[in-house]
Formats: C-alpha cells, structure tokens, sequence
C-alpha cells in the first residue's frame, strides 16, 4: 500500500526586487513545505530535511555549477540563462559515512531538468524517493518445523559485503541497501540445523539485476520432494511504494534568518547566503541602521563561516530597538557592488540594570541596628523591596557593634557612599563580611545559618562593571573542613561573583523568588557554579590581600559573563560578593574589608 506522507521542498523563483541582475542571468529561489511526519523510528523529520543534499549540474553533464547541504541553502540563486539539472539525496545516502545495509536508515534520491531564462523567474520540482534496494524475508511454518532454533538467512547486495542477517526475530522485517556499481545482485544465504539429527544444512542463491527503489520479498519454505528435503525461494519484485517521497524544488545569494537567541541587547549576528561564483568572497559586508530612521549606513565585515555561507557580529546597539539591515556584495565579473534588499524586524534584547548599583538608597526598615539597602516609602518601585541582602541579621542578633555590611560615606567613589563588606569574629564563629542578591534564611543556631540566592532575572549582560577596594590580612580564624588555601597562615582573599542560570528551586532547595539554598553547616549544598549544570554565564574575580593586591587604592573592574550555551535565557542572577573567599566555611581573617560601588551590568 501506498503511504502518501510526503516531504516536500517546494521551489519558487523569484527576482529579488532590489537586486542588481547580471544581464543574461535568471533567478531560482528556495521555499520549504513539510507534510506531516511518518511513524517511522529511523529518522525524524527535521533530521531527515536537515540530512538532504542538492546538487545542480548543466544539463548537458559538463560539469557541477552548485553544491548545498539543505541546512546552508540560500534563499534564492542566480544562474546564467542555460539547462539544468537537480540531483537531490537525502537520509543515509546523505551521510558523511552511509551504512550500506541497514535495518531503519533510508536513503532518498530524485532527479529533475529544469530551464533558466534570461532576466524571468524559474522553478523546479523534484520527487526523491527512497532509493534502496529493499529485501524483505520470511520464514514459512515448515522452517520452523523443520529445524533447530537459530536458524538465518544472510542476505547482501553487490560486492560491498555489508550484510544483513535475518533471524526468526526479523520474520518479515525490511531491510535497506545502498548499492553500487551496474546492475549489483541480491545474494543470499540460508543456514540451519536440521531438527531430525541436528545436522548442518545450508543453500544460497542470488536475485541479478536488482533495482533501486524495488522490495525483494524473499519467502522461504522447506520442502520434500521424492525424500529429499530442499529448500525453497519465492522472490516477488513487484515495486511496492510504501515509502516516503521527498519533494524538492531548487533556490539564493541573499540575507538569511537570525535566530532568537542570537540577538542580544548590544548586538545580533546576521547571516547570508552568497553565491561565491558569482560575487566576490572577501568582500561580504552588512549595512545596519535603526528602522524608521534616515540616518546612515553602518557597514560590518562579514566573515565567511563555509563555502557561500557568511556571518558578523553587528554590535553598538541600542536595547530595545528596531533595526533593519542588507547585504552588499561585488560582483566578479564586473566589479561593482550591489546591495541586496533590507530585512527589517530584528529588536534587541532588554537592558536589565542591578537595583541599587551605587548602595545609595538605605533605610532602617528590618532593623535598628543596622541599615538595609532598600527603602519602603521610595517612590522608585525598583527600590521600595528588598534586592540585597546580608548577613546583618545574624551577626547582629549579640549587638549592633557586630555588623558585617553597611554604608560607608567616608569611603565611596560615585555618589555619597559605596557599601563595605567587613569580617568580623562574633563572639563564638567567624563571619565574613557579605552582600549578595537574595535574602538571607535564619541562624542554625550557634553552627552556621542559611542563604537564599537569586533574583529573578531573564536579560543577557555580556559582563558587570564596579567599583572595588579591598584590605585583607593573614588567616587566622579557620574551620575543619576548608579548603587547603584557606587555612590559617595563608592570606585572605575577596570574591566577587555574578551567575545567570535557570535554577529549579525544587531541585535546588529555594523558592521561586530566590532558587539556590545554602546550608552553611552542610558543605554538600554548597553550589560550584564552574560545573553547575543550571549555570548558563558565570564571571568571577578572585583577589588576594599579600602585597600582589591591585584594590589597595579603588580599582574599576569589567568582569566578563562567559556563556556556556548562548541558546538558553536565564531565570535568575545571582551576585555575590564576600571580603573572606571561604567565609562560607568560617574561615577567614577577622579585619578583612571589601568596599563596592558603582555596580551595573554591560549589555555590549
């Protein structure tokens, strides 16, 4: 029966109506259609559309003008007026290494003459149908009955020796052939047991002149003529379309789509399709201006990825805006530039700023012992809750001479005050001077306490800029269990981190608002986002307090966001600043002091 899925790449040319046309040539452009998939378990649908392979020659067979991976088709193509040719495969036949016998890999091909005309649209369609050699075996009820189990027909086709073995487990299955040479064979061959006295039995033969295409039904059944047992083969070739069609339609030299998660706030990567026998490789530009606007062009340098396939980072960007864009490219013949039609519609991403980046705004809300840097009564919405956070709380809970973060108008470099991380001993534990996004939990009693990380967050900076001094001293509070450069003796050192990820609070033990709990009595909460699956971006900056310290004196550092997969878009930052690295750990020395100021995120 036949299976009217179909798979179709359907072509229309079209002249791009502001593009230059070299006289004598015409225009091929490239659309795509899919029906719906098959139940099949060998190749998806977007594998299978992805694998394909087109190929255009001169009809007369002088020679190959076009090579295309479906993937890397362009949209549209220019050709001299003259006659064509497509080839077009597709599934294994398409691989960089096919299996030449298989079980579930099919392989697709279709061919198709098709006429350029001078300075007029051109089209052309091609069916690619499976092209394998298909066999299929079955086994009658007489081999089962008269032999052993582990019986097998071995079957191949031409001189590859790639082969498949059927056994009672395959009864019926189809197998899928690559084939090669002129007029190639089926051969197979039959092996057994004989259930009467166990002795060997076995018979081969071979199909000549199989074609691609066709399914080779091979029944077999054991018989016994005049007392000698033999074995039979029915072979039945009549073609039986079962199989999936392809359909294609040749396409060209022209601006190709930008994915989602490669426009950014600063910039966006563009791409194109340039017919290199046709124009000029090196010398591939992009135009870029605001939408809407007159002002002039900005051109980029592209950069050629792979044969006729081009891209450039387009940056100096305003967030939240329109842009539309072209592509200029010079023709080898002549020489002269063309500049092919604008594609609007690319908007950059957002530009989320950090609340309270410069710690101005303060109040007395929580507590009197301390000041938290948020304020109730702001008329800014962005300041009226709690972003940052400490471990005032905790630390204070015996006074307020033992506050670890505050305000510091004395020391500051933007604005009227900067914030100062200080570690201090609390009567009976350590405690490192801290700021992070996030709140903090409670007091683990006299041990340790928790941490919640994390603010909402779903734009993509490229680094965080701040202002930073540090003053540390030598390690002389330490727990059990702290890393090796943090014990005593050693010199303190500050962190400052920022993360973006996609943090799940059910697997990491927060809430919704602040995902990542950490236990501070409990090393295993602890989160190393250097491995951290959920952690998509991570900068970090370590510094020591020996007299290789740069923060002395206030310093401005630009800390980059390295992105481990720039296809994913974060739920939540998480910022994170300490004056003792292990301060987690208790360790630490008790007068280190880290001062920040002026922090913001980069979006460039």
């Amino acid at each position: 029966m036949k299976k009217n899925l179909l798979y179709i790449f359907a072509a229309a040319a079209v002249i791009a109506s502001c593009s230059k046309v070299q006289e004598g040539d015409g225009t091929l452009s490239l659309s795509v259609r899919v029906g719906e998939p098959a139940t099949r378990a060998e190749m998806s649908r977007e594998e299978l559309l992805s694998s394909a392979v087109v190929k255009i020659y001169k009809a007369d067979f002088s020679g190959k003008v076009r090579e295309y991976k479906y993937s890397g088709m362009p949209e549209s193509l220019l050709l001299p007026a003259d006659d064509y040719r497509v080839d077009v495969t597709a599934g294994e036949l398409s691989s960089a290494t096919p299996q030449a016998a298989s079980w579930d890999q099919k392989s697709y091909s279709g061919s198709k003459e098709f006429k350029i005309v001078a300075s007029q649209k051109s089209s052309a369609e091609v069916v690619a149908k499976v092209c394998n050699i298909v066999s299929n075996v079955t086994f009658g009820p007489s081999v089962a009955e008269k032999f052993q189990s582990g019986y097998s027909c071995s079957v191949s086709v031409g001189d590859a020796g790639d082969r498949l073995v059927y056994t009672a487990d395959k009864n019926g299955a189809d197998g899928f052939f690559i084939a090669s040479g002129f007029e190639p064979s089926l051969k197979w061959e039959f092996s057994g047991k004989l259930a009467k006295d166990g002795s060997d039995f076995s018979k081969s033969g071979e199909v000549k002149s199989v074609e691609a295409g066709k399914r080779y039904k091979l029944s077999l059944k054991f018989t016994e003529k005049n007392g000698v047992l033999d074995l039979e083969l029915l072979v039945d070739e009549s073609t039986n379309n079962i199989y999936d069609d392809i359909i294609f339609e040749a396409a060209s030299t022209g601006v190709s789509a930008t994915s989602r998660y490669e426009i950014w706030a600063g910039h966006f990567t563009a791409h194109a399709d340039v017919d290199e026998s046709q124009y000029d490789k090196d010398k591939v530009y992009f135009d870029v201006r605001a939408k809407g606007t007159s002002q002039e062009w900005t051109r980029v340098g592209a950069v050629r990825d792979a044969e006729g396939s081009f891209s450039a980072r387009i940056g100096g960007l305003s967030p939240e805006t329109e842009y539309e864009y072209r592509l200029a490219v010079t023709a080898l013949d002549s020489g002269a530039e063309e500049t092919m039609a604008a594609r609007s519609g690319i908007t950059t991403d957002k530009a989320v700023p950090v609340p309270n980046g410069g710690f101005e705004t303060t109040s007395s809300a929580e507590s009197g012992k301390y000041k938290s840097f948020y304020d109730p009564a702001s008329s800014d919405e962005s300041l009226k809750s709690k972003w940052w956070d400490n471990g005032n709380y905790g630390s204070t809970l015996v006074g307020s001479s033992s506050v670890i973060c505050y305000p510091d108008a004395s020391d500051k470099k933007e604005g009227a005050q900067s914030v100062c991380l200080q570690s201090r001993w609390v009567v009976v534990k350590f405690a490192a001077g801290n700021l992070f996004s996030g709140r903090f939990g409670d007091l683990i009693g006299t041990s340790g306490g928790t941490v919640f990380f994390g603010r909402p967050f779903s734009a993509r900076p490229t680094a965080m800029r701040f202002w930073m001094k540090y003053s540390g001293g030598v390690i002389n509070r330490e727990s059990d269990n702290v890393p090796a450069d943090g014990t005593k003796g050693n010199y303190d050192k500050a962190m400052i981190r920022v993360a973006l990820g996609t943090w799940d609070y059910k697997k990491y033990g927060g809430d919704a608002e602040s995902p990542v709990l950490v236990n501070t009595t409990d090393v295993s909460t602890f989160v190393d986002y250097s491995t951290d699956p959920s952690t998509i971006a991570l900068g970090e900056k370590i510094v020591p307090s020996d007299e290789s310290n740069p923060a002395k004196d206030w310093i401005q550092v630009t800390l980059p966001l390295v992105y481990r997969d720039e296809t994913k878009f974060p739920t939540h930052i998480i910022i994170s600043c300490a004056a003792s690295m292990y301060g987690d750990y208790f360790s630490g020395f008790d007068g280190s002091k880290l001062w920040i100021d002026g922090v913001e995120l980069i979006y460039e």
